[in-house]
């Protein structure tokens, strides 16, 4: 069932979004060599409790893990992408770091991941960060009303194509608002003109993800953690955002979302 926000419900979720925007902030710059993961998963817990905000995260239990997730953001490192268990590793030089997070303020909810190298950048890392950069903005930029849920889904699965990425579907982007999870579900490949059309009032997290050699995901034994199935490094770019009469309104950046400048490269 989708539920349109108004303006003010909007305006809420843009003030947990600006929070989580800071709190992603605040990680990326304390991120080095020689930082355990444990480290950030601290300094996560200490910023939401200071403002008072609710990880999503914490005791969410859905179908695919393996009991409750005891973490409050997820971190995944180099062929790790998604729900990545924070846990007792040193990040090393030239690891590619995902980190992801949704928190609820006041009822309303946000949530955002970004990907960045950790110390000294592998071109090929520094391509797959970006590819899903302009991914995101490319299902951003689709977002307007009258547009259909394919158009966004066809805009992401077109930059992982132009790039030579290939696309999981198994996971991809999901209405938000009072809970982390709503409908629709939002692929990140799909047909342009179909499903969905778009109205304002609507509130998606985007969130393109892919790995360098493959489609096919494996999990680790902790259930949760989730692997290219090939070992190749992957990366992770998510927003939150609303629909509005004009242009996609995102509600998790501090700056305006513009698409990273870049020259065509072989695959």
């Amino acid at each position: 069932m989708l539920e349109l926000k108004t303006p003010q419900e909007i305006a809420a979720m843009r003030v947990t979004g600006t929070f989580i925007a800071e709190l992603l902030d605040d990680l990326a710059g304390r991120v080095r060599p020689g930082m355990n993961l444990l480290d950030l998963e601290q300094r996560a817990r200490d910023l939401i409790a200071q403002r008072g905000a609710e990880s999503c995260y914490w005791d969410y239990s859905p179908s695919f893990g393996r009991g409750p997730f005891r973490n409050v953001i997820c971190l995944s490192v180099n062929d790790a992408v998604l729900h990545g268990m924070p846990h007792d590793y040193v990040l090393q030089d030239g690891d590619l770091l995902s980190m992801d997070i949704a928190v609820s303020i006041n009822g309303w909810v946000a949530d955002s991941a970004r990907s960045l190298i950790v110390g000294t950048p592998r071109p090929e890392d520094v391509r797959l960060i970006e590819a899903t950069e302009q991914a995101l903005v490319a299902g951003i930029a689709a977002a307007r009303p009258g547009n259909r849920l394919g158009d966004i889904s066809a805009a992401i699965g077109a930059v992982a194509a132009d790039y030579g990425y290939p696309v999981n579907t198994e996971f991809g982007g999901h209405g938000i608002g009072r809970t982390m999870h709503e409908d629709p579900h939002v692929s990140n490949r799909g047909r342009a003109g179909r499903g969905l059309v778009l109205r304002p009032g609507l509130t998606l997290a985007l969130e393109p993800w892919f790995a360098r050699g493959t489609d096919k995901i494996v999990y680790d034994p902790d259930g949760w953690t989730i692997r290219s199935a090939d070992g190749s490094r992957t990366a992770h770019s998510e927003h939150t955002i609303a629909v509005t009469e004009d242009e996609a309104l995102v509600l998790t950046s501090l700056e305006p979302v513009v698409a990273p400048a870049r020259q065509s490269s072989p695959r």
